[in-house]
């Protein structure tokens, strides 16, 4: 496809995020401030006891919120002709051959990467080419690495057709704990590896859908850097 377009934000938190720090660092300051006059109208003593140990809860609910929230910058280096990268931070849960019958109606080359609250959740475009279908289903909220989660759980679907007309399909599933998909991609615009696809909230999975002709480049339980990690070679 050429030199690859890069349109990247240079973000360290992801957009997704902004608001609810903002909002949860008021609502957390405000709740020790209440808390600080309450105790100081008990008991100053209750106060230098207490106080220090909300205070360093408060703190730790924030800088988790802050690190779900973290957006690395990364550039893949090299070229990207043929391969197929990490859409997700998380671990390799399913590498197998599984029937696709939404789209394709045939068995695909499956690779799963399961998300947990620890991991950035941002996700990246996994290949080169054009955003050919997006769609969101509404669904229940099973456990990310259950098999039924694939299809029972809401998920959002991005089919990419690669420069030389391989589809590709991204499906973004909500787990136990995520209740919201955010998806970026839209119907007929090119995408790249190295921008984001979109956002999934709190312990999550993307599966990716590659021709049996594809070679996984991946094992069970292997570590995945979105961006970065290539999980397989297209034929």
């Amino acid at each position: 496809m050429g030199e690859r377009i890069k349109k990247l934000k240079k973000i360290r938190i992801h957009r997704e995020g902004t608001s609810e720090l903002l909002y949860s660092a008021i609502a957390l300051i405000a709740f020790n401030l209440l808390l600080f006059f309450v105790l100081d109208h008990i008991h100053p003593l209750a106060r230098h006891i207490i106080l220090p140990f909300v205070g360093g809860i408060s703190a730790f609910i924030w800088i988790s919120m802050l690190n779900f929230y973290r957006c690395p910058i990364r550039y893949f280096n090299g070229d990207t002709e043929k391969l197929v990268v990490a859409p997700a931070d998380g671990k390799i849960v399913v590498v197998e051959e599984a029937e696709e019958n939404t789209y394709f109606h045939e068995k695909r080359l499956m690779i799963s990467i399961f998300m947990s609250p620890l991991n950035v959740h941002a996700n990246w475009f996994p290949v080169d080419g054009k955003v050919k279908h997006v769609e969101h289903f509404n669904g229940n909220y099973h456990k990310a690495w259950l098999p039924k989660a694939s299809e029972e759980n809401e998920h959002a679907d991005t089919i990419i057709t690669t420069p030389d007309g391989q589809d590709i399909l991204v499906r973004q599933i909500a787990g136990a704990m995520a209740r919201r998909i955010v998806t970026y991609a839209k119907e007929g615009e090119e995408c790249y590896i190295d921008e984001h696809l979109g956002f999934i909230k709190l312990g999550s999975r993307v599966d990716v859908y590659l021709p049996l002709s594809a070679r996984a480049c991946v094992t069970m339980g292997q570590p995945t850097t979105g961006d970065q990690t290539v999980i397989a070679k297209l034929a």
